[in-house]
């Protein structure tokens, strides 16, 4: 039997500084618009992306070059909205994550708009399906009417340079077979591709094994057996018909 150790579960930092977010395709637009500060078309606006494509990294960036508070969305306070916009910017996470507080929301876009305050809001779903949800009609007029900034799916450029950065992260260095390997194997998001990294480094070093395709092969098979999804087939998959959006 295999000799294991425990891995502790160490966290690891993801830098989030401008240095450190990696371009492309899928979010060419929402990086444009965050190094386009203080020149914005529009004082709101919304970046709406899955979970893992970057949206946290470019609000930081945001925060840092404008000067901007970060709150998340849940916990906006109606009585706390003129100080959150004393700044002249600010950032608001994960809109729809949880329960709106509808009232705080509302006062903080009339105000935001009344002093010239900028405001970044992410979100996974786009503003008119959240509008939908709430029961405040003028807030949901608001909503159906601000600017969005779509982060797409990572095409096979991005998820290349992502993983290397992951794996860097966590100080290994894979080789160009694990790579090639896991790349078309894995769930195309950044997301999906942060939870394959953690899961092979913490199986690396209980297995006191290098991180290998070897590894990796037998890491994707015990998940593809846990799950009710179908394998990949052995053969490289393409990845040239992926449509960014």
């Amino acid at each position: 039997m295999a000799t294991r150790q425990l891995a502790l579960d160490l966290p690891h930092a993801d830098s989030r500084s401008r240095d450190d977010f990696l371009p492309g395709l899928a979010n060419e637009a929402a990086l444009s618009l965050i190094d386009s500060w203080p020149d914005w078309p529009a004082r709101a606006v919304v970046l709406v992306g899955p979970r893992g494509s970057g949206k946290s990294h470019l609000a930081a960036i945001f925060a840092e070059t404008s000067g901007a508070r970060v709150v998340p969305a849940a916990a906006l306070d109606i009585a706390a909205v003129p100080a959150l916009l004393a700044d002249g910017a600010l950032v608001v996470e994960d809109l729809g994550g949880g329960p709106i507080p509808e009232a705080a929301l509302f006062h903080l876009l009339n105000l935001a708009t009344e002093q010239k305050v900028g405001l970044l809001i992410t979100s996974t779903r786009l503003p008119s399906g959240l509008s939908e949800t709430v029961a405040t009609r003028d807030l949901a007029s608001r909503l159906r009417v601000l600017p969005v900034v779509t982060l797409g799916a990572p095409d096979e450029e991005l998820l290349a340079a992502v993983a290397l950065k992951l794996f860097a992260d966590r100080q290994v260095l894979p080789d160009e077979g694990l790579l090639h390997y896991l790349l078309p194997r894995v769930e195309r998001s950044i997301a999906g591709l942060r939870d394959v990294v953690a899961e092979l480094d913490r199986e690396a070093l209980a297995r006191k094994r290098p991180l290998t395709r070897a590894l990796a092969s037998e890491l994707l098979r015990g998940r593809a057996e846990r799950s009710d999804e179908p394998a990949l087939p052995p053969d490289r998959t393409a990845l040239n018909d992926l449509t960014i959006g």
